[in-house]
């Protein structure tokens, strides 16, 4: 038993006193101890990438910045996510920071110790529903069941939109004598799952790194305690059954570490209980905002937290988005994937950077990445992805969000202003920060050419007014115009280069350099846009420049990038992925990637071509279009080369498309082990079906229903609508990727058309679906841009 006054000198030393007495901690079957051992602990990893739940609270704009003057008050800036049944990655600060690695409960009883992830039967739905059952909040009821019927957990989780708490409700209901419950939180504060240090009081635990810290308290009635993961923590100690050892502090010496809290239970009687996870930048900061959150009391926070009563929440959002309902007619679920795609997109937006749309609230294949050190993942910034996710809130209705979004990109084009640059402004830089801070260097055309067209339809549709189109031209889309048009040297990084338009340092798989079809797609109205955004500027040359290169390119188009010999089935007459040169007929290598070889350029095709058409370059009908559509769709390729699948479910089949043939990011197909697992790339990687291509193809083919004017908006939606929404899961996430069934599958068993372990849910998933929606609804694709198809 360790005295109350040497405990306080500990926690002096750590820099927190609050709540000290002289009271001792009294022990029950084993002894408290005041350090534990093993420090470091053991090597530290981040969660399951496959989500079945993110969550935050909605905040509104104050002049299009988030402000706690806002009329919904104080700005929360926690975010959560849930995988395997269990609360994972939760974010605090900028929504790439990361604080804890998950949260889950190890269950003791007698003969057997239970991990809730891996050992329960799992479920998850929403707490708030309307009465058709579309989500109303992003607030989630989960329920994990022991086979054995010994025991179930129901647990809702949420965060509380006036503090920085993460509140999760926990009703336990033990139906055998002898279980006890621990919840295990592995804190990674800052980050990081390195340098952390960790305490406990009463039914308070405690971790620091620098200035961040957080603060879990629990039931009055739970024992808190502390460890190093793999060495001295709750877990652990539990391997033989037994409960050993309890610790109050890991000391001065930073690690891996594992807070717990424990309870016994009676049988039969379920038990509630509230958990408040506070953060802060210290401990009395992070206490006292889970206290306040308790204070308020689990309904209070949950009403909120929906927008119920004169509460502004997610409720509140929802109803001001005017066209879902178009968009539920168009879906063959009753609306439910919109409504939560819509949430989900706006839930992934940075808080402190207003606009800041990141990809994805996960680190792909998270458990076998190292948490070592701070990294992004996906939640960062990609233009790309940004552009997409920009117009789908335009398709729902909400054109607050996007007009904050553009502005924002000011923020990540390359200048003079751009740390360490040298060369030719106006470029979007690759892979950024939600602040801006730069992450990966290189050029893709694309990336350039989609704020424009942002800017365009911005303008195009009355959000950005006349005077402010001109304003943003000169300032931001000019630039980028000119870079589109011209290139230019670049120097930044490891990046020292030349780019000459339309060949790209890398296409939008950021993996190849060379002429693609999609991204001189993306150039080309580009362009266009900008000569029309020109024009209205009183710019005169500058817009007969761009239409020049434009139609330059689109000249040149098919002699850069389609085949007129290739090597695959069929007449030997496709697009490309990509061609490193003019010359799409010389069967040249493409640059080894993802752990595959130097492939044969002519052997390598994907559904990217069809950009051309949504954007406008080319008519649907066109015969080179139509001609490729065999090669991608060919389901006679050998695996590793077919890019089509189809996933019969019941009476239905449901249709796929990888990103490539010779696709090396994604599971080993030996034994479905995750990308890069053991730290480097392998030859049998594979990557997999991305459902975003389903949508992608939907569009294609109303453009080609419209175009042989034999339009049947029922098959269409059965067919792709449909697909993608067989492939949301659980918790209607919609991932980057779903297992094909090829290959081994004994790492992770993946059931057919289910998400893999690489990023879920994808921004760039849901906007796509928000857009086939509209583009049904409309029986317009979305994307289409006028004045491209008018381009001679």
């Amino acid at each position: 038993m360790v005295k109350r006054p040497l405990l306080c000198t500990l926690l002096a030393v750590l820099g927190v006193v609050a709540g000290c007495n002289d009271t001792p901690i009294q022990s029950e079957s084993f002894d408290s101890q005041s350090h534990a051992p093993g420090a470091p602990g053991a090597a530290p990893t981040w969660a399951y990438s496959g989500k079945t739940g993110i969550g935050t609270s909605y905040e509104q704009y104050q002049r299009g910045a988030y402000s706690d003057a806002a009329a919904t008050g104080a700005v929360s800036k926690v975010w959560f996510s849930i995988a395997q049944g269990v609360v994972t990655e939760t974010m605090f600060g900028l929504i790439h920071e990361a604080q804890i690695k998950d949260m889950a409960f190890v269950v003791s009883g007698p003969g057997f110790v239970h991990h809730e992830s891996r050992d329960t039967e799992q479920s998850i739905e929403y707490l708030h529903t309307d009465n058709a059952g579309r989500p109303l909040s992003l607030a989630y009821k989960i329920t994990n069941r022991d086979p054995a019927g010994r025991y179930s957990i129901e647990k809702h989780v949420f965060t509380d939109p006036d503090q920085q708490t993460l509140m999760q409700r926990v009703i336990f209901t033990a139906q055998v004598e002898g279980i006890s419950a621990h919840l295990v939180t592995n804190a990674h504060v800052a980050n990081t799952g390195t340098n952390d240090l960790a305490w406990a009081e009463d039914n308070i635990a405690y971790a620091q790194e620098g200035d961040a810290a957080l603060a879990l308290i629990g039931p009055k009635h739970s024992r808190a305690g502390v460890g190093f993961v793999g060495a001295s923590d709750i877990d652990t100690d539990l391997s033989d059954g037994a409960q050993d050892w309890h610790y109050l502090t890991t000391g001065s010496q930073g690690g891996n570490v594992s807070l717990s809290h424990s309870m016994t239970l009676p049988v039969g009687e379920p038990q509630s209980w509230d958990f408040a996870l506070g953060f802060g930048a210290d401990a009395k900061a992070a206490r006292a905002s889970a206290e306040a959150t308790l204070m308020r009391g689990y309904n209070q926070v949950l009403a909120h937290y929906n927008g119920e009563g004169e509460a502004i929440g997610w409720e509140d959002y929802l109803t001001q988005l005017d066209p879902l309902n178009d968009l539920t007619k168009a879906a063959t679920d009753n609306g439910k994937l919109a409504y939560t795609s819509a949430m989900v997109l706006k839930a992934q937006e940075d808080k402190t950077h207003a606009g800041a749309l990141i990809a994805s609230l996960s680190n792909p294949w998270g458990d076998v990445v190292a948490a070592t050190e701070s990294s992004t993942g996906y939640k960062a910034v990609w233009p790309r992805d940004f552009y997409q996710v920009a117009m789908a809130f335009l398709a729902m209705g909400d054109s607050e969000t996007p007009l904050v979004a553009f502005r924002y990109l000011e923020k990540v084009q390359a200048s003079a202003k751009t740390p360490g640059y040298t060369g030719s402004p106006g470029w979007f830089l690759q892979k950024t920060h939600v602040d801006g801070t730069l992450e990966w260097y290189a050029v893709q055309l694309d990336q350039t050419a989609m704020p424009i067209m942002l800017g365009w339809q911005l303008w195009q549709k009355g959000v950005l007014s006349d005077a402010d189109a001109t304003t943003w031209y000169r300032k931001m889309l000019r630039p980028a115009a000119d870079f589109l048009a011209d290139g230019g040297a670049v120097k930044l990084g490891w990046n020292d280069t030349h780019i000459t338009p339309p060949y790209t340092q890398q296409e939008r798989w950021e993996e190849q350099e060379g002429h693609s079809p999609s991204t001189t797609a993306a150039v080309i109205a580009g362009l266009i846009t900008a000569a029309e955004l020109a024009e209205h500027a009183d710019d005169a040359e500058r817009a007969r420049h761009y239409r020049e290169r434009a139609a330059d390119y689109k000249t040149k188009l098919a002699n850069r990038t389609f085949t007129t010999d290739g090597v695959l089935p069929g007449d030997g007459q496709y697009y490309l992925r990509v061609s490193q040169n003019e010359n799409p007929n010389d069967q040249g290598k493409l640059t080894p990637r993802n752990g595959q070889g130097k492939l044969n350029e002519s052997e390598i095709v994907d559904p990217g071509f069809l950009e051309l058409v949504r954007y406008g370059v080319l008519p649907a009908d066109n015969a080179e279009v139509l001609g490729s559509l065999a090669e991608v769709d060919n389901l006679e390729l050998p695996d590793y080369l077919q890019v089509k699948y189809e996933f019969p479910a019941g009476e239905q089949t449901y249709l796929g498309w990888r990103r490539y043939g010779g696709d090396g990011y994604g599971e080993r197909i030996t034994d479905g082990a995750g990308y890069q697992a053991g730290g480097e790339n392998h030859p049998e990687q594979r990557g997999r079906v991305w459902p975003f291509l389903t949508g992608e193809r939907g569009h294609y083919e109303l453009a080609l229903a419209q175009a042989r004017g034999e339009v049947d908006m029922q098959a269409l939606t059965e067919r792709y609508v449909a697909s993608m929404e067989y492939f949301a899961n659980e918790g209607l996430m919609l991932p980057e990727q779903v297992w094909d069934g090829v290959g081994g599958n004994a790492t992770y068993e993946y059931d057919l058309g289910e998400g893999t372990n690489s990023a879920t849910p994808l921004a760039w998933t849901h906007a796509e679906y928000i857009k086939l929606l509209r583009s049904f609804a409309d029986r317009q694709v979305w994307d289409y841009y006028p004045p491209v198809g008018e381009l001679q």
